[in-house]
């Protein structure tokens, strides 16, 4: 969420930031708004003044014998008693229209965001592995012989719907391989703390990271009000809502393996076939809490964690950094690492690492208190893709197949498999 001061002392740095969006102004509305809850809680305090000065007259006039003025003042008293409820009131909702209004508005970008209008327009950064020369013409995933006795997407609509898989045997032997794997890596490597959280959320959760407001019709909700999460995001960025940390107590960094649910309200028509666009997966997600000091630099560091995972599994990327018109709702900035796909000869995006800034942060009330003293400042937030597990399963099984309808899997692999190697052209570890 935004900070009010900051836009009523500079309305246009932050009206130019929205453009870089390819968004309009939003200032003017913002401001008028905010001049009018303003007006109202003035003069509700005028209203306040009045009705103190009036009771104390009160016992005056009434001390005095004065009849007339003593009924005048108590009729006062009364009047002033109903306007400031009734300015109280509209005061109060304005507060909450500006509160609203303020949380469907993004993210600010940083100033070396590039500027562009969607993911044409993204900046590729680096590249790592060179995509396999196939002496064949690669597979999707889903069609892949060893694979197929394993990714059951019939079974699923029967149970579902679309955009949902059954998978089984070996397939799905390696799918848990990965996230222990990662898991693995980003404790021992990395310096995560593993967290185990909820999917499950409260509507405050959802607010506090974003997805609330605006993308409501991108998430599922219980009929009891729980809200199924997106991304353990949610839960891990909120583990510090309404807290005061202490500097050294800074950065936090933690690392979960959740199911994640989305609804893809927006993508209908994209990803149809195979298990690359669901509503129900898996995921590896990396949050860390910090100073506004260390975020950028933490935010390079988190890319790395991710980037470390697609090379122990030895699988091609190119890590971009998205433009201004192509990131995140709650982003400052975003680095995505797309990887190679044979199947579908090009790069996929398997991992978004954001800096919030303090975005989240107030919308959560999640503070510290500075070593060096002073009042407690807004941490920093940032999340990423540690990385997404059945993305990471496909880009496996595709790069690793063979002529004869086996895969090949990862070195990296081999131990949390039990030694074995490879799927074999009928489906079975080997």
């Amino acid at each position: 969420m935004h900070d009010i001061r900051a836009i009523r002392e500079n309305p246009a740095a932050f009206d130019a930031a929205l453009a870089r969006r390819g968004l309009p102004p939003a200032s003017p509305e913002i401001l008028a708004l905010d001049a009018d809850r303003r007006a109202r809680i003035v003069a509700a305090e005028t209203a306040t003044a009045d009705q103190n000065r009036a009771s104390k007259d009160v016992g005056a006039a009434k001390a005095r014998g004065d009849d007339a003025e003593f009924e005048r003042l108590r009729a006062l008293v009364a009047e002033k008693k109903a306007e400031i409820a009734q300015l109280t009131a509209e005061a109060d909702a304005r507060d909450d229209a500006l509160r609203d209004m303020l949380m469907r508005i993004p993210n600010l970008p940083l100033a070396d965001v590039p500027e562009g209008r969607d993911e044409e327009d993204n900046v590729e950064l680096r590249r790592w592995g060179t995509p396999r020369a196939f002496d064949f013409k690669p597979l999707e995933h889903f069609e892949i012989p060893g694979v197929k006795p394993g990714m059951d997407f019939e079974t699923a609509a029967k149970l579902s719907g679309a955009r949902f898989v059954v998978l089984r045997g070996a397939v799905i032997r390696v799918h848990r391989a990965l996230a222990q794997m990662m898991l693995d890596t980003h404790v021992n490597d990395h310096a995560l703390t593993e967290m185990w959280t909820p999917v499950l959320v409260k509507e405050d959760a959802m607010y506090g990271t974003n997805q609330l407001p605006k993308f409501a019709e991108d998430s599922y909700q219980t009929t009891n009000g729980w809200w199924l999460v997106p991304t353990s995001e949610v839960t891990l960025t909120n583990t510090v809502a309404g807290d005061i940390l202490e500097e050294n107590q800074l950065p936090v960094r933690m690392t979960a393996h959740t199911q994640c649910f989305r609804s893809e309200a927006g993508s209908a028509g994209k990803d149809t076939t195979g298990m690359l666009r669901q509503h129900q997966f898996e995921k590896v997600e990396m949050v860390s809490i910090t100073t506004p000091e260390t975020s950028l630099a933490e935010h390079e560091r988190m890319t790395r964690c991710a980037e470390n995972i697609l090379e122990k599994l030895g699988l091609p990327y190119r890590t971009i950094v998205l433009c201004t018109g192509d990131m995140g709702f709650g982003a400052q900035k975003t680095h995505d690492l797309e990887v190679w796909l044979p199947g579908q000869n090009r790069y996929r995006e398997i991992s978004s690492v954001s800096v919030c800034g303090d975005f989240q942060a107030r919308r959560m009330n999640a503070r510290f208190r500075p070593a060096g003293g002073g009042k407690p400042e807004f941490v920093h937030t940032l999340n990423g893709s540690g990385l997404a597990v059945g993305r990471t399963l496909i880009a496996v099984l595709e790069n690793g197949q063979q002529a004869d309808g086996s895969v090949d899997l990862p070195a990296a692999l081999h131990p949390y498999l039990g030694g074995k190697t490879r799927i074999t052209p009928e489906g079975a570890l080997a």
